[in-house]
């Protein structure tokens, strides 16, 4: 929960368009603050879970079914009925899923990804975000293996 917290209060801060970042601690996380909306996409390996959480300011309306349209060399749509919306703050929605394979891809090899939940597409740019793609994908699974100074456990 702390994590989330933490991205959330990155998510929504004011800040400029930033580039597409990845980092593997806590768990593995790639995160954009686009002009519109930011995105976070994490895998936790505990829980064998991919997540996307959507965040922008004038929140998500309530709808059955929400759309990522990947735009670009790759394009592709994928659809889901299995998003939330948090009752209590719904600037955040959020997908999990055990398999990210189109979405990875989406976010890889296209040039804008376009969220659309009703009436409602938010765009957002993914100039740049192939890299830190590419570091997601290679993420260590293992985040809790033990580092002693001068001690190289590589060969065990």
């Amino acid at each position: 929960m702390r994590l989330f917290s933490l991205a959330f209060a990155l998510m929504v801060s004011p800040m400029s368009a930033a580039a597409w970042e990845f980092t593997p601690v806590p768990i593995c996380t790639l995160f954009h603050q686009g002009e519109d909306m930011a995105v976070m996409v994490t895998y936790d390996h505990s829980v064998r879970e991919y997540a996307i959480h959507l965040s922008r300011e004038g929140g998500w309306p309530e709808d059955d079914v929400f759309s990522m349209r990947f735009e670009g060399e790759r394009g592709l749509t994928i659809s889901t009925t299995r998003h939330s919306v948090d009752a209590v703050d719904p600037r955040t929605l959020t997908v999990k899923d055990r398999g990210f394979g189109n979405v990875l891809n989406g976010l890889n090899f296209n040039a804008r990804a376009v969220a659309v939940l009703g009436d409602l597409e938010v765009p957002v740019s993914l100039d740049g975000a192939a890299p830190a793609v590419e570091e997601f994908r290679a993420c260590p699974t293992d985040q809790l293996v033990l580092r002693t100074p001068g001690i190289d456990r590589s060969a065990s």
